[in-house]
This record gives structure tokens, C-alpha cells and sequence, in this order.
């Protein structure tokens, strides 16, 4: 057994940070506490059917989705956005709203062991700026990305000019507070929402700055179609983002099922990184990405539970459906390479720190990183598995999971923050 050793920080804004301090075996316990400056009251032993894991990366999630999630899946992307999407985001200008909705979102994700959530919130600056703040009251790690959009013929009273968005977007990345954990993220929403204009302007918020980039790519077939017919002077979807400076080793796109090899080596020549989001991918018939061969072509790569177009704001979901997705493949190809659960589980926790360009910080447990964990008991009271073999299932949820860290500080249990 090894045993995890932390070591408290006082960062400038006086936040108690724990990092890993070294990394023991546990039968040489009483030789580390004698060499280093722990009082053995306290060391945690964990019980027979527990375990630390690194905490999770949701790296693709919409906040102000997730009052309809579960529903309103019975539309194809394009039009489940103007249909679902845009109506209810279109409402985040009461900030009473969006405070119960983000309240709920950040809570339920935390409950499901999401340490670390990139989030899409509305184009309204304050609302997004309130989830920011939620975020971090509750002790969540985000990037969290004002959505930028000056193009909507569907919905027309969702959306910015290009001038707003561009003052709008300036205006959130200089109010949002340092939180120690919450950053903003430039999120031009998908290209066919902006203006070439927009997005150039966009890109050069970023890079003056140094700031995240998140957005969607290639998601389905229509939307691709879309693309080529609004930008016909770029070479592809990819060549859209590339061209406004939006592609860097600080981006995350969304999806990606349908892009070209020529389009993910633009991905790794770059270092920009895609979230894969396969229970969205399913539930709106958007395609299947082949995971195994963006790991070839050697593109940085996380998981999303992509609320709404997902049902579940579980990442443990995205796991699964991450291996559902890739069988459907091998069913197709026999010869297909099948992800393996520890390949699938890694998207979920390093993959993901890695994809958003925070592995120097989370994802795994090294001496130096943020110590982001979660406590699982295999055989919690009242959990969903029953323990037959002693090596125990590799299926779990929420009630599995006892306890929930952030950079040391315990999440799960809730403590409600204080005004």
C-alpha cells in the first residue's frame, strides 16, 4: 500500500493549499514519520474496500444547460440548438436563475467527483461572472468561459454584436476575481455563431492575455456542411480556428468526431487539445470519434460529460460511454483497436489535466501537484454494487464516492459557504 504525504502552501491570497509532499509504502510508515515532520494523529487509514484516485476533469461541460438535462433529445445538433438551447440560455440574464442553476450544477458535479470542470456559461457577463464565484465558494477548480456569439439567425434575440461581445468579453476577463482555482476561458461559442471578425478579435484577447480557449469542432455532419458554406476561404472546420489565432497549447475543442487526420495534425503541430464527448455524441446522432486514432496522431485528449447534449453530469458516465463508443467501433471494424478501462480511465483524470493544459498541477498523484482526490469505498451502505470477488467491480456512482478534495481542502461533505 502507498501512503500520501501533504504539504501545506500559503499562496498570496492567503488560501490553505495541500500539495503531495512525498510518496511512501505503507509498511515503511513509522521510518517516514520519523524522518519528516508529521504527528502520526495524522495519518487517515483508509479501510479495507477504500481508495484515493485522482480527482476528475470534466473538460467539457454547459452550466447553463443543465436545468433541462436528461430531456429534449430528440433533435439532431443544429436544431436541438435553436429549438432547446438558445431559449433557455436566453434566460440567464436573471441573475436569480442562474444562480439556482449554477448552484445545483457545480454541487452536482463536486457530488460526482469532478475536481477540475471547463464551463461553458451564457453570453451574459454577470451571469457568468456568478458562476466564477459559485465555483469557487464551493471549492471547485474551473475554467469558466463567458460564451461569445454575434451571429443567430434562429433565435435573435440571443446574441451580441460584435463590438459587445469583443467589450463584453474584456470586461469578464478583467472582473472575474483571482479566485485561486477559477480562470476564465475565451468561448467563442462554434464558428458558425461568429463572425470572422469576432473570432480574430477573440484570438487576440486570448493571446494577449494568455488566457484558455475552448469551443466545438466538427460535431456532425450538417454542422461541418455549415462551416464550409459560412467560411469558404478556409481549407477546413480546423483552418476556421487556426486562421483567428484561436488554435494554441491553451485550447480545448469539443467533439471533433468527424475531423480529418490533416485537421488533427493541425490539433498536435499546435498543441491544442480535444474533449471527447461521447454520450452527447450518442444522444444527438452526431457520430462517433475514434479515439484510438486521435492518440495516434498523438493529439492531447480528455473526457466532457457535455451537459445538455449528455444526460448525465457524471464523469464516471463519460467513462463508460467512452468505452461503449469505442466497442461500437470494433462492432464495425473487427480489427478496430477497443479502448481498454484503464485507457479510458486516464482520459478522465491525466488526460484531461493534460488536455487543458493544467498536468503540471492535477491529474495524477505526484509529488508537487495539487492533491485533487477523491475517497471511494467499493463498498459504501447503500451503494449501487455488491462486492462477490474480492478484487472488487470497476462500476460505481456518486454513493461510492465519501470524501472529495480540491487542492486539500475537503469539498465533499458540503460545508455551505458563508456570505
Amino acid at each position: 500500500m502507498l501512503q500520501l504525504y501533504l504539504n501545506p502552501l500559503l499562496n498570496s491570497l492567503l488560501s490553505f493549499y495541500l500539495q503531495i509532499a512525498f510518496i511512501g509504502k505503507g509498511e515503511e510508515l513509522d521510518k517516514l514519520l520519523k524522518s519528516t515532520n508529521f504527528n502520526p494523529s495524522e495519518v487517515i487509514q483508509l479501510s479495507q474496500h477504500e481508495f484515493f484516485m485522482p480527482g476528475m476533469v470534466d473538460t467539457h461541460i454547459h452550466a447553463s444547460q443543465y436545468s433541462y438535462a436528461g430531456t429534449a433529445l430528440d433533435m439532431p445538433l443544429l436544431q436541438w440548438l435553436n429549438t432547446y438551447t438558445f431559449p433557455v440560455e436566453s434566460q440567464f440574464k436573471d441573475l436569480d436563475f442562474a444562480n439556482r442553476v449554477y448552484s445545483k450544477v457545480v454541487k452536482r458535479t463536486l457530488r460526482n467527483g469532478t475536481t477540475t470542470a471547463c464551463y461553458f456559461a451564457t453570453i451574459h457577463t454577470d451571469a457568468s461572472l456568478l458562476l466564477g464565484k459559485i465555483a469557487n465558494d464551493f471549492g471547485q477548480r474551473a475554467l469558466v468561459g463567458k460564451v461569445c456569439m454575434d451571429r443567430n439567425n434562429f433565435v435573435k434575440h440571443y446574441k451580441e454584436t460584435m463590438q459587445e461581445s469583443q467589450d463584453e468579453t474584456c470586461r469578464y476577463v478583467s472582473n472575474l476575481k483571482n479566485y485561486p482555482l477559477v480562470k476564465p476561458v475565451v468561448t467563442p461559442r462554434f464558428a458558425p455563431s461568429c463572425t470572422g471578425a469576432l473570432l480574430g478579435q477573440l484570438g487576440a484577447i486570448a493571446k494577449n492575455n494568455n488566457l484558455h480557449i475552448q469551443s466545438h469542432v466538427s460535431e456532425n455532419t450538417e454542422e461541418v456542411k455549415l462551416v464550409k458554406e459560412l467560411f469558404p476561404d478556409s481549407e477546413s472546420y480546423t483552418d476556421v480556428y487556426y486562421k483567428h489565432n484561436l488554435l494554441t497549447d491553451k485550447t480545448v475543442m469539443a467533439h471533433g468526431c468527424h475531423l480529418s487526420d490533416e485537421e488533427l495534425a493541425l490539433f498536435r503541430e499546435t498543441g491544442a487539445s480535444l474533449s471527447h464527448c461521447p454520450n452527447s455524441n450518442i444522444s444527438l446522432c452526431s457520430g462517433v470519434l475514434n479515439v484510438r486514432n486521435v492518440l495516434k496522431q498523438k493529439v492531447k485528449l480528455g473526457l466532457g460529460t457535455d451537459v445538455a447534449g449528455g444526460y448525465s453530469a457524471s464523469m464516471l458516465d463519460a467513462v463508460r460511454k467512452a468505452l461503449d463508443s469505442s466497442k461500437i467501433l470494433t462492432i464495425q471494424d473487427p480489427e478496430h483497436d477497443t479502448l481498454t478501462f484503464e485507457e479510458a480511465f486516464m482520459l478522465a483524470t491525466l488526460g484531461g489535466s493534460q488536455a487543458l493544459s493544467l498536468d503540471d498541477q492535477i491529474g495524477n498523484f505526484e509529488v508537487g501537484k495539487d492533491f485533487d482526490a477523491l475517497r471511494v469505498n467499493v463498498a459504501a451502505p447503500g451503494g449501487p454494487i455488491d462486492l462477490i470477488q474480492s478484487e472488487g467491480p470497476k462500476v460505481s456512482d456518486d454513493r461510492n464516492i465519501m470524501e472529495v478534495f480540491v487542492a486539500g481542502r475537503k469539498v465533499i461533505p458540503f460545508t455551505e459557504p458563508t456570505a
